[in-house]
């Protein structure tokens, strides 16, 4: 955790007042609320994507390559992170949005309490567009690198990591859907 010193507090005063200033003259609509939560922090890369496996809610092994052809977002999430939490619904709207895509969301969660804490967790909220997937170790977490939760990995058609979010984000948020399309690349045959 970064700690503010006297001497970083005095130096960035008039950098942050400015940016208020400036943010407080632009029209409505335009700055900081013009652009959906967390697409700022999404980072592009071209990756391979390591060997991971997770569960599905029958307890059976699945790995990416079970999806082969499809575009996948793997979301690493619990139901006891708040940040988590608050963008469950937003998955949930994008999943549906993405879904004649073949563009799937695959919520992997870290409960220890397994698909009861999912289940639970996903009819208390209402969330009905995403299946139940399970790491409760954390391995596919840890394969992936991720450094906290939630953490969210774009994965093409061809298999490859394509971009990165560290943190929540509005998922269903029309520039989202759009990077997503971009980033899982087009369908095969179309």
């Amino acid at each position: 955790m970064l700690v503010p010193t006297r001497r970083t507090v005095l130096r960035t005063a008039p950098a942050l007042a400015t940016g208020g200033t400036l943010l407080a003259a632009l029209p409505a609509g335009q700055g900081l609320a013009a652009t959906p939560a967390g697409l700022g922090r999404l980072r592009e890369n071209e990756a391979a994507l390591p060997s991971i496996t997770f569960n599905d809610a029958d307890g059976k092994a699945m790995t990416p390559a079970d999806f082969a052809g499809k575009g996948l977002v793997i979301n690493l999430w619990a139901t006891w992170c708040p940040p988590c939490v608050a963008e469950m619904p937003a998955l949930d709207r994008a999943a549906a949005a993405l879904a004649a895509e073949d563009i799937l969301i695959l919520p992997l969660s870290s409960d220890r309490g397994g698909l009861n804490a999912v289940q639970g967790f996903y009819e208390r909220t209402g969330i009905r567009h995403l299946r139940i997937w399970l790491d409760p170790r954390g391995a596919a977490a840890r394969a992936l690198g991720a450094r906290g939760l939630p953490t969210t990995v774009i994965v093409d058609r061809e298999g490859r990591e394509t971009a990165r979010l560290e943190g929540d984000a509005a998922w269903d948020a029309p520039q989202f859907l759009t990077a997503i399309r971009r980033l899982a690349g087009t369908p095969r045959g179309a």
